[in-house]
């Protein structure tokens, strides 16, 4: 009996009507593998993974293969993105054995839950060196029933082996001036100068690494730092990863030209490069920097947001070509024949030009991804208006790739604090409602009455899956920005309780140490620990982030301690590989300025208020924390005990325990808080 018909996750729904016998993970699916005396097959993906898609159509939409698994094993199935808990144990295993790891991820268990045999994708028949999947079958199942001490013998080293990678965390150091400038050089030896971003192909969006070098820029005023940063964001906005029609970033390119995505569309991606494009246009006053922000906000507001208010994780990469096959990438590539048959030759051939389209094509069987190659001369901006137009109503007229509609919390913190901040710069109100929109939802549906947060829900339904600490610091920070943005103290109380759990529940009162699961969540093999970034802040950096800037709105010393006790692993493995702890360095920078914290106290809508809360929010000082309301306000800690200067609207700025005298003059407050001209 597949037993996933009931779940929330649209990755499980999706196997709900295969042959084989899903389990999703819970303790009943181990009993019943102890029960029977099998082992446990775990299969982890995601609703948008490509190959996690063509597995479960030539393995476990087989009534031949599913048959086999389900007298041989029990199946369990796991959306990695509602358990990153469970995915983290076990990929690491895999990664350990394998030396490399993905999805799909399919792993071999004991009924203990101890892991054996690793794999990833593995094809219907042999391949590339691959076996057949049924023969991985047929092996595992034997050595379980001819070699079971063996099999046990392997797990048990398995186990003890993952043990002894926790992290030996035992200096609380924070870092200096000295390893932030070792992690710039870093930087610097694998910055492609060519092309920008860093390393190879395939080449992922850097959102963290800039937003670190953004802060570097601006503490320091180091060029190079802020040439990266710009450089990297204009080849990517230029390159086929961004989708120059309906805006938004793909998960990451195949080439190291940008050229080429792969195409599905993640909501943490475009929430972090939303806040990195408003980041560098507050620095730098960049026209594309401002349209790609906005283009991505209104992406995620068009494209992502939920009939509750919330934001849906994913769009695939896969859509119907109009023949009935699901092909990646369908949805985004044109042919110069699809050009032509929108727009006439004319507006075709300026098309072609503008966006590399060409005839032999730059994806696939002659299509193209369109890009904005760097043009001599003078475009008539109006005509490609129109066509880009055109080309946008002609998309969707197309079979759309398919939404995972699923509600993350670590996401959507990650996107209110993007629209908040990018509805702010721009003074687009709508963008800051839809960011309370998301906030509500959470607050409604997500939180407990013990403020404690759920991982996931969808269709107004919340999931079973407690709350990560990426949940708890991510949300935390969506609502800090919110606070800043609207004054409104409510966000930055539920901040607080959510960073109190941060305390209590997910930090080690000996080290100062971080973990990704609370203290009283399921057990497993192991307690994941990683502080590392990857497609996400790791819950470590962004509760590092939050408890520093939640410290700075209130004055909690608990919070501050346990931000620079975090903050430790920074100072060991920022100037060792600062590509994979970019919000880690942001939230040092951060720390070593301070960070400012920045009272504006004024009336409500008076003008000169919101100019000050403005300048106040386009200040570069790394962190900076913000906080505006009447002068008698109660709403914000910072607030108390400032009057208002002469009777007028007034800033006050402080920063290590020093304050400067306040001012009433918006180009006084710009200076004091490293912000380039006036926007």
């Amino acid at each position: 009996m597949n037993r996933l018909a009931h779940e929330t996750s649209p990755y499980l729904l999706q196997h709900a009507d295969n042959p084989v016998d899903w389990w999703p993970w819970s303790a009943e699916a181990f009993d019943e593998a102890r029960k029977r005396g099998v082992p446990v097959l775990l299969s982890v993906g995601y609703s948008s993974c490509h190959w996690c898609h063509v597995m479960a159509h030539e393995s476990f939409e087989d009534d031949a293969t599913a048959a086999y698994l389900n007298e041989h094993f029990v199946n369990v199935k796991v959306d990695r993105e509602e358990r990153p808990d469970v995915d983290a144990v076990y990929m690491e295993a895999v990664q350990a054995a394998t030396g490399q790891g993905g999805w799909p991820m399919t792993v071999f268990l004991t009924p203990e839950a101890e892991p054996f045999y690793f794999g990833t994708y593995f094809p219907p028949a042999p391949r590339h060196g691959m076996p057949a999947f049924r023969q991985v079958l047929e092996g595992v199942s034997s050595a379980w029933s001819d070699r079971r001490d063996e099999v046990a013998e392997v797990a048990g080293n398995i186990v003890r082996d993952l043990a002894t990678r926790e992290i030996s965390y035992t200096s609380a150091e924070i870092p200096g001036e000295e390893e932030l400038a070792q992690a710039l050089l870093g930087l610097t030896r694998e910055y492609d100068a060519t092309r920008g971003g860093f390393g190879g192909a395939p080449k992922f969006p850097p959102s963290m690494v800039i937003e670190f070098l953004l802060r570097h820029a601006a503490r320091t005023g180091s060029e190079g730092a802020l040439q990266m940063a710009a450089d990297t964001c204009e080849r990517m906005a230029r390159g086929g990863i961004y989708d120059q029609l309906g805006g938004g970033f793909a998960r990451y390119s195949v080439d190291r030209e940008w050229v080429v995505p792969h195409f599905e569309k993640m909501l943490y991606d475009n929430a972090l490069l939303c806040r990195v494009y408003a980041h560098l246009w507050r620095a730098t006053g960049s026209e594309l920097a401002r349209r790609v922000a906005l283009e991505t906000a209104d992406f995620m507001v068009g494209e992502l947001r939920t009939n509750e208010g919330g934001f849906a994780s994913a769009l695939d990469a896969d859509s119907d070509d109009g023949t009935g096959r699901h092909v990646e990438g369908a949805y985004y590539v044109w042919t110069p024949e699809q050009l032509t048959e929108t727009l006439g030759e004319a507006d075709a051939a300026l098309a072609a030009q503008h966006f590399g389209v060409t005839q032999e094509g730059t994806f696939e069987e002659g299509a193209s991804v369109l890009q904005l190659p760097q043009h001599e001369g003078v475009l008539d901006a109006e005509r490609l208006a129109s066509i880009r137009e055109r080309l946008l109503a002609k998309r969707a007229e197309r079979p759309a790739p398919g939404r995972d509609d699923k509600i993350v919390a670590a996401w959507n913190g990650l996107a209110i604090a993007a629209l908040a901040e990018t509805g702010a710069y721009f003074e687009r109100p709508d963008l800051v409602d839809a960011a309370i929109g998301a906030a509500d939802l959470l607050v409604r549906l997500h939180l407990d009455d013990r403020a404690r947060l759920a991982r996931t829900s969808k269709d107004g339904q919340v999931g079973a899956n407690a709350g990560v600490l990426e949940d708890y610091a991510d949300v935390a920070e969506g609502f800090l920005a919110l606070a800043s943005v609207t004054g409104e103290g409510v966000w930055l109380e539920f901040a607080g309780f959510l960073l109190d759990h941060v305390l209590v529940q997910f930090t080690d009162p000996e080290s100062g140490a971080l973990f990704d699961t609370a203290a009283d969540a399921e057990k497993l093999i192991r307690r994941p620990q990683d502080p590392t970034d990857n497609a996400t802040p790791s819950g470590w950096s962004a509760a590092a982030g939050a408890l520093l800037s939640y410290a700075a709105l209130t004055g909690a010393e608990p919070h501050r301690t346990a931000a620079e006790g975090a903050l430790g692993v920074v100072k060991a493995l920022g100037p060792r590989a600062p590509r994979f702890i970019g919000w880690g360095l942001a939230a040092a920078e951060a720390l070593l300025d301070g960070p400012r914290e920045v009272a504006i106290v004024g009336p409500a809508g008076h003008p000169a208020t919101t100019a000050l809360h403005r300048t106040a929010l386009l200040g570069t000082a790394p962190g900076a924390v913000v906080a505006v309301g009447a002068a008698d306000s109660d709403e914000l800690p910072l607030l108390a005990g400032r009057p208002l200067v002469g009777g007028e609207p007034a800033a006050y700025v402080c920063r290590h325990f020093t304050c400067d005298a306040p001012t009433t003059d918006p180009e006084q407050l710009r200076a004091a808080l490293g912000a380039a001209a006036e926007r």
